[in-house]
């Protein structure tokens, strides 16, 4: 059985770092890191198989975070797994580091895939996912997408092709929102019914509490050889999550705390 205690103390350390990089370098996206914290915290901490001595294990499976504007967490997350010192998080943002603010797989153990530019992830976790089913490997592949860059084309194409080829070793993760940019995804662009579309194109849509350890768990940790269908999880999510005056609020997805900002989201993430 998971301990969730793991979890939960990586979701802490995971916000708290971020909210610390993010006012350090100037960086902004602290209520999309925030948002998907809990659905990091759950892989890195209970689901994925990896090897922090090994990060090029071929066993190992692989993880894409497509909305890589949130590349700050995986940071975290991987220093924390062992992957490299919790130091070079300090430089996070600055001239001349590694920890670039959108997620980079340069100079990174651990980062599969450098990211920013949104509806490129699926696409290459699919392509990845299918490579290792002609190979007849175990291994699985992660991918966590934000719900606005479901309005991607690139995405639907990825759907249709995981779905045709039966990759059953790839789990797609939507951190569902419901904000995106400068507003809300129905005022720009209404996805739903999504789940009821992704079941159309014959995929196995799980729909979850995206800040439920639990359900999170049980959601993504999918056995391949017993499944027959790409898995996707719409993991319902609260922007912010974690600060009171960041949830749901449009604003977080650009500004940085600073100051008295600052040390109320600090003082709230420690009390939690």
């Amino acid at each position: 059985m998971t301990d969730l205690s793991t979890v939960r103390a990586l979701a802490k350390t995971i916000r708290l770092k971020t909210l610390e990089m993010t006012s350090r370098g100037g960086g902004s996206h602290i209520g999309s890191i925030f948002s998907m914290t809990d659905i990091i915290a759950s892989l890195y901490g209970a689901v994925m198989r990896l090897d922090p001595k090994n990060p090029l294990w071929e066993g190992r499976d692989r993880f894409i975070l497509s909305k890589g504007h949130a590349g700050a967490a995986i940071y975290v997350a991987l220093s924390e797994r062992g992957f490299f010192e919790r130091s070079v998080l300090d430089s996070y943002y600055t001239n001349g580091s590694i920890m670039s603010g959108h997620v980079s797989h340069k100079n990174v153990p651990g980062v599969e895939l450098s990211t920013g530019s949104l509806g490129h992830g699926l696409p290459v976790a699919v392509g990845r996912a299918y490579a290792l089913k002609l190979r007849n490997a175990p291994s699985r592949v992660y991918c966590v997408l934000s719900d606005g860059e479901c309005d991607e084309g690139s995405n639907w194409e990825a759907f249709l092709f995981a779905a045709h080829h039966k990759l059953s070793n790839v789990v797609a993760v939507v951190d569902w929102n419901g904000l995106q940019s400068l507003t809300t995804t129905t005022d720009t662009l209404n996805l739903e019914p999504f789940a009821d579309k992704l079941r159309a194109f014959n995929w196995d849509v799980v729909e979850v509490d995206g800040h439920d350890y639990e359900a999170l768990i049980a959601a993504m940790d999918v056995d391949p050889a017993k499944a027959t269908k790409p898995r996707l999880v719409i993991a319902r999510t609260i922007k912010g999550r974690g600060v009171s005056f960041m949830e749901n609020a449009v604003l977080w997805h650009y500004r940085t705390a600073k100051g008295d900002e600052f040390e109320a989201a600090r003082k709230e993430l420690e009390a939690s």
